[in-house]
């Protein structure tokens, strides 16, 4: 397999991305060179453990996660574990993707419908995330994104109407020279591309310069590559059940 240095810089800088992500939205695990884990179990949506290097080692991996209880996940980060014999059936696969950096006056020329219908902003407090996962989740919050993800690294982007109310949203982390981008979402009767064009000018207003990585599967990665990302790489999640 021929591999381009470039992009394998990119597929690895996006997997720890989305491992500091994920330690930090679950408070827990800790990481090796090889890969991010957490001996307990890691709340909905989030895996135990994210692979970091192509050559992960299967057994290390499953060694410091919780696969006795029902519910283990492992983000296969290069697609290259097999886990089906140790009881995991692939969850669903998607791929990495990455834009280019873009300064905010070049957001325009570079998106469809690049005027956003909605005001967007960033959440600064306890109250406003509060209602961000309720846009998120359908009107229902869990505590999920927690008021310790209000730090600079982190921002939630809160499309809204006229009548304040969140319609669309996305929300990103910055690690070293990327910004990765995820939890990208449109209230019913709004458009995807809302979602999109509102988050990406918000971020090349808030940290300009830096590219965005992240990763979508099916309908979602469609619109991402409508709005200037290129798939890198695949990428598997893993889930072990009763």
């Amino acid at each position: 397999m021929i591999i381009n240095p470039d992009t394998e810089d990119l597929l690895h800088s996006a997997a720890r991305n989305n491992a500091e992500w994920c330690a930090a939205v679950s408070r827990d695990g800790g990481f090796t060179e090889a890969a991010w884990t957490s001996a307990r179990r890691t709340p909905p949506y989030y895996p135990d453990a994210v692979t970091l290097t192509r050559d992960a080692s299967a057994t290390a991996l499953l060694a410091a996660v919780d696969t006795e209880a029902p519910g283990c996940s492992v983000k296969d980060s290069f697609a290259m574990l097999d886990l089906g014999p140790a009881g995991f059936e692939v969850l669903f696969e998607a791929q990495w993707i990455h834009r280019a950096a873009v300064t905010p006056a070049a957001v325009p020329a570079a998106v469809p419908a690049a005027v956003p219908s909605l005001r967007w902003t960033r959440v600064v407090t306890a109250g406003e995330l509060v209602a961000w996962e309720r846009a998120w989740d359908g009107e229902e919050s869990t505590g999920l994104f927690h008021p310790g993800l209000l730090a600079p690294e982190f921002a939630f982007l809160a499309g809204h109407d006229g009548d304040g109310r969140v319609l669309a949203g996305a929300a990103a982390h910055r690690t070293g020279a990327v910004v990765g981008i995820s939890n990208v979402f449109s209230a019913p009767g709004t458009p995807p591309d809302e979602a999109w064009t509102g988050s990406l000018a918000a971020l090349a207003a808030l940290w300009p310069g830096l590219p965005l990585v992240g990763y979508e599967s099916g309908d979602d990665l469609t619109t991402a590559t409508r709005h200037g990302f290129t798939p890198i790489g695949p990428l598997r999640v893993w889930l072990r059940g009763a």
